[in-house]
């Protein structure tokens, strides 16, 4: 089950989102406060998770009804829509990777302008039947169930790693590598004394190694009793950020090797020019460039799936947990997906707008497990559902990361969404049809949470009783 967890983590922001805000924060002056929140934010929310997960047996909506009351059942729904919200888009991303797959293997993409073809692809019809084929190939796995759930991250987790691993030795091979690796190792030590580099590095924890998303607590249900929670949390962080710097060394060498001098325009090109644009040009330029954007494209589409796989699985459990069918909730699960996820498909506006507005909405999930199990009792939390899980015993030093993390969250927020007000003004910036604006934040997170409240009785379940101390 941890190879499956580690599946969930690892995703398309460790291999696209990664080296590009390593590299626009200083390189290796960013790695320090990401390692420093990988202990201070992700690690404490993946513990929590694990033993939510594990000591309640069900997924986000029916563990906060547990732990913290009927009447909080909202908030564990907040964190699944979320999750769900996400999964719309990002069965899309997983076919931009599989059509670059495609295109990679039969040599497409060296055949034109790389830029020509992105844009000729995105939002296109093209572009909706590799969503559709993304969430066809995540239900299937997801309606095999949790053994092929677990057969299918045996053969791509392996696989994403050894590809990495393949890639990363090609790259520090090319000449003047060198470059790259000094850029991502060498700490700029006044650059730390930038609070965006610090805020930066927060949220790359908050995005890439899935703490807070809900999807570790609905893994966790299927833990067995005698697995350690805390060695399970340390291992899936510390393997999450492992594949994360693969994946920075095998673009910033490659980069820094072959076009040094157009490095800050390549890594600035955002998530999208990067990796669609600028990476196809990188590899074409190298002997076996071919191979070699294949294995690329390769790897980036098994981090895609594995993830996408994790966020069915989230509705699913959530849906099962209300009492519907499996079967049932994996099938309405795929159709939702491929019906809301067409908008995103079609539209790049549209898609800019959902990933602004349920990125940051993650950060809200993550605020709220820290005031669910701060509302439980930190002490007795730890006691009763992380301590007795296994031989790792955690500190009362998790207690006092509860609240950073809750303070972090709030940081995380504030800062994120203040990026969203124009210059033009506050009063431009509440524009709700605008792709990237503070309004089209607040009225959708208003919509739902609005909803979410009033509905909050029809998603408790009478099957989720709180847990007491006699339990």
């Amino acid at each position: 089950m941890m190879i499956a967890m580690l599946g969930m983590a690892v995703g398309t922001g460790n291999i696209w989102r990664f080296p590009r805000i390593a590299a626009t924060n200083g390189g290796g002056s960013f790695l320090i406060p990401w390692i420093i929140f990988l202990f201070i934010w992700s690690i404490p929310l993946i513990i929590t998770e694990f033993a939510l997960g594990k000591a309640m047996r069900q997924g986000p909506v029916g563990a906060f009804q547990r732990l913290i009351g009927k009447k909080y059942a909202w908030m564990g729904a907040w964190v699944a829509f979320t999750a769900t919200a996400i999964m719309f888009y990002y069965s899309v991303v997983t076919g931009w990777c599989l059509r670059f797959v495609i295109a990679s293997v039969t040599g497409a993409i060296p055949g034109t302008e790389p830029g020509a073809f992105w844009a000729s692809y995105e939002g296109s019809y093209s572009a909706v039947l590799t969503h559709a084929s993304a969430i066809l190939i995540a239900t299937f796995v997801v309606f095999r169930g949790v053994k092929g759930i677990e057969k299918a991250s045996r053969v791509l987790i392996p696989s994403l790693v050894i590809l990495l691993i393949v890639l990363a030795i090609r790259a520090v091979t090319l000449p003047g590598a060198e470059r790259g690796l000094n850029f991502l190792f060498t700490p700029d030590w006044n650059a730390l004394a930038d609070v965006q580099v610090w805020l930066q590095a927060l949220t790359q924890n908050a995005w890439d190694t899935g703490a807070g998303w809900g999807l570790i607590v609905t893994y966790a249900v299927y833990m067995r009793a005698h697995e350690d929670t805390t060695l399970n949390a340390f291992i899936l962080g510390f393997g999450n950020n492992s594949i994360s710097l693969l994946a920075g060394i095998t673009v910033l060498c490659t980069i820094f090797s072959i076009q040094p001098d157009a490095a800050s325009s390549i890594v600035g090109a955002g998530n999208n020019g990067l990796t669609f644009i600028w990476i196809p040009q990188l590899f074409k330029q190298i002997p076996a460039g071919q191979v070699f954007m294949t294995i690329f494209f390769l790897a980036l589409l098994f981090a895609a799936l594995t993830s996408l796989i994790s966020m069915v699985e989230l509705v699913t459990r959530a849906l099962v947990d209300r009492g519907l069918n499996r079967k049932r909730a994996i099938v309405l699960v795929g159709l939702a997906g491929f019906v809301f996820g067409l908008p995103s498909a079609l539209s790049p506006d549209f898609f800019t707008n959902q990933d602004a507005v349920w990125g940051i909405g993650l950060m809200v999930s993550g605020l709220f497990f820290a005031v669910a199990v701060i509302k439980y009792g930190l002490e007795r939390f730890r006691n009763k559902f992380i301590n007795p899980s296994g031989d790792i015993v955690i500190s009362r030093g998790w207690n006092v990361m509860m609240y950073v993390v809750m303070v972090e969250a709030v940081i995380l927020l504030v800062w994120w969404l203040s990026q969203t007000i124009s210059d033009n003004g506050l009063w431009d910036s509440l524009n709700p049809w605008s792709s990237w604006s503070l309004g089209t934040v607040i009225v959708q997170w208003a919509i739902v949470l609005t909803c979410l409240i009033i509905f909050n009785p029809y998603f408790v379940s009478e099957n989720s009783p709180r847990i007491t101390d006699e339990h």
